[in-house]
This record gives structure tokens, C-alpha cells and sequence, in this order.
């Protein structure tokens, strides 16, 4: 039991909250906040306000999940998937386009994206596979078809919208969780060592004209400054020209003059160095590594294998957002829309870093109601 809530200083529904995540979230959404104000020109509209009435109706969607009893989940895990994958379905049948892309339905005034709900789906499902597998069957083909399959439909449907940023996410999340699951490191490195060998067919074959943009662009970002290479560049500038300290709050150029492509979104991180600096980089950081130790902590005391991989899979899914927005910002990888955690505006991203959210502290609260054993993953 916690010492302030036993001592009676904190009510104790309140003090067995997860501060630890809680806090750093906090935070990072209300610094998010302000970097949006400045991204919309020194006003609450269009983006700060949004960004904050989304988080706190995603929050209560989070406490919501974080209340279920762990036999409902188990009961409902499949039946979810199969519910978002006929959603994905009904994308390609009378999904909305938009930005070239058919990615959303829509309801009256609520748009929804299949396919970020996809990313804990699967996390859900391939935990609840993996548990029910019995341990003599791991590393056998009776671990991996199924499970393969479990990933592979979603990602087809994805493909088709199209989507590529979105079917390696749903592919990463899956594959952490066959890993954690025990299933042989050679298989693994197999299956990379093919993936790497078929770059080229894919690059050639596969990939849309944009795509092949995107991967020059980040092979030479400065054969086409002014076109392909446009977002890379200017990221750049405004991270360099942040310095140390920035340029002070409400005081970019590159964002404020639009130079710096979407600095609302996928160019977030960038439009925060320019006023913040180096400083503000490492606060965004710090917060962002508590919230994923927190999360890792969560699977490492996990009582049972659902809850272990569960957890992690929903780790996973968020660091693969943090990861891939960095790295694109900076120039280490091709440019795509991937929304940063907590700082971008956008709702689909909040929810499914949000829903990840909830997840983790249902787990959080599984493994406080159990006897205390402990499953290393």
C-alpha cells in the first residue's frame, strides 16, 4: 500500500495513481500545448486547444481501460481485433480519402482511423495468443503461422490505403511481442537478413513514386533542397538554429514565416528546438524516457504471460512513435506522417498513444491485486 495514502495524506484511490507516468505526461502534453500556441501564431486556436480537450477526453478513455478486470479483456481481446479489422475492411469500401490517401471513416461528425486502432489491436492479440500457446509449441511453426497471420491481414488492408507508416508500426508492435514471447533469436535475424535482401525489389517494384522520393530524399537530402528534400532541410535549420537556449517562446522564424513544413505535426520536435533549444530537446526526452521505463517496469512486474507481453506491446508501440518522429526530424530516417506522442496535434495519434496508455495502467493495476511474483520478460 502506499505510505501517503496509508497515512491518510492522500485519499487512496488518489495515491496509488501511477505518478510516476502521470506526472511526466503531464508535462510533456502541457509543453506540447505551448509549442503549439506559438505553432499557431500566438493563439489557442487552431491547435493548442484541440490538443488539450483531446487529451483529457482520451484521459478519461485511458482511466476507463484501466478499470477492466483482466477476464473481460481476455474474453473481448479477439472479437476487438476481428471488430477493427472488418473496420479496416469498410475503409477500402466507403472510406474517406484524404491527403491521396483512403484512410478514415466517417459517421456523422465522428472520423475515426481504423488502422491506428490496429496497433494495440494487435499488441492485445498476439499477448492473448502467446498465452494461451502452450510452451512446448514455441518455436515451432504452430508460434509463428497463426501469429503471422494475426499481422499480416491488418497490414495488407493497410497497404492497400496506402499506408506504409502504419503497417511497419502494426508489424513492430507484433514482432516485439514474438520476440518477448521466446520464439528463437534466428528466426529473427533470418527473417531481417531476407527483409534487407529484398530492399531493392521492394524499392523498385513495391514502392509508390512519393515513396521512392522519400527514400532518396533521405539517402541525399540535398539533390532536391527545394523539393523532396524540402521538409528535411528546413527541419534542420530550425533545430540547428535553436542553439542551446532557443529563440525564445513565440519567437520562430522558421515555423512563424512557414518555412518549416507542418510544425504542428510531424515537424513538431523541430519547431520546439528553434524556441527552446538544446534545453527544451533534453526535457522532451527525460519525459519521454520516464513514461517508457514506467512502461517497461509495468511488463517486468507483470504476474501472468498476457500481461507481460500485453505491456510490453504497448511500449513498444509507443516508443516506435518517438522513435521514428526523432529520427525523421533529423534526417536519420525517410520523412513520414508520424505524429510525435503528446506534443503533435493530431487525434488519432493521441488515441492510440493513449490507449497504450490505459493498457499499461490496467496492467499497472493487475499486478498490484495479484500476489506479488513477479514474470521477467
Amino acid at each position: 500500500m502506499n505510505t501517503l495514502g496509508a497515512r491518510g495524506i492522500v485519499p487512496e484511490p488518489i495515491a496509488r495513481l501511477p505518478w510516476e507516468m502521470l506526472i511526466p505526461l503531464v508535462l510533456l502534453t502541457s509543453f506540447g500545448g505551448l509549442v503549439l500556441y506559438s505553432a499557431g501564431g500566438g493563439s489557442m486556436q487552431p491547435f493548442a486547444m484541440s490538443h488539450f480537450i483531446r487529451f483529457l477526453v482520451f484521459a478519461v478513455m485511458a482511466a476507463v481501460i484501466a478499470s477492466l478486470p483482466r477476464d473481460a479483456v481476455r474474453l473481448l481481446t479477439y472479437p476487438a481485433y476481428m471488430v477493427v479489422l472488418l473496420m479496416l475492411l469498410a475503409v477500402e469500401i466507403v472510406g474517406q480519402v484524404g491527403g491521396g490517401s483512403q484512410r478514415w471513416l466517417e459517421v456523422g461528425p465522428i472520423r475515426i482511423q481504423p488502422s491506428e486502432l490496429m496497433k494495440p489491436a494487435v499488441v492485445l492479440a498476439m499477448a492473448r495468443f502467446y498465452e494461451t500457446l502452450p510452451p512446448g509449441m514455441i518455436g515451432s511453426w504452430r508460434s509463428v503461422l497463426p501469429a503471422g497471420m494475426l499481422i499480416a491481414l491488418p497490414i495488407g488492408l493497410v497497404l492497400l490505403q496506402p499506408d506504409l507508416g502504419t503497417s511497419v508500426a502494426i508489424a513492430f508492435g507484433g514482432v516485439v511481442v514474438m520476440f518477448l514471447a521466446g520464439l528463437p533469436l534466428w528466426w529473427f535475424l533470418t527473417a531481417a537478413g531476407l527483409g534487407i535482401g529484398a530492399m531493392p525489389l521492394v524499392y523498385f517494384f513495391a514502392l509508390h513514386d512519393y515513396q521512392r522520393a522519400r527514400v532518396t530524399t533521405f539517402l541525399d537530402p540535398e539533390n532536391d533542397p527545394l523539393g523532396a528534400g524540402y521538409h528535411i532541410a528546413q527541419s534542420k535549420i530550425a533545430i540547428g538554429s535553436g542553439g542551446i537556449f532557443g529563440k525564445g517562446f513565440n519567437n520562430g522564424t522558421q515555423s512563424h514565416l512557414n518555412y518549416l513544413p507542418e510544425p504542428h505535426t510531424d515537424f513538431v520536435f523541430a519547431s520546439m528546438a528553434e524556441e527552446w533549444g538544446l534545453v527544451g530537446g533534453l526535457f522532451v526526452l527525460a519525459m519521454y524516457t520516464l513514461i517508457l521505463r514506467w512502461g517497461w517496469k509495468v511488463a517486468n512486474e507483470a504476474q501472468n504471460r498476457f500481461s507481460a507481453l500485453l505491456a510490453a506491446g504497448a511500449t513498444a508501440t509507443i516508443f516506435f512513435y518517438i522513435a521514428i518522429n526523432l529520427l525523421m526530424v533529423m534526417g536519420m530516417a525517410p520523412a513520414k506522417g508520424i505524429p510525435l506522442p503528446w506534443m503533435s496535434h493530431g487525434g488519432s495519434s493521441m488515441m492510440t498513444n493513449m490507449i497504450c496508455i490505459g493498457l499499461l495502467m490496467m496492467v499497472d493495476r493487475w499486478n498490484r491485486l495479484a500476489p506479488r511474483r513477479g514474470l521477467a520478460i
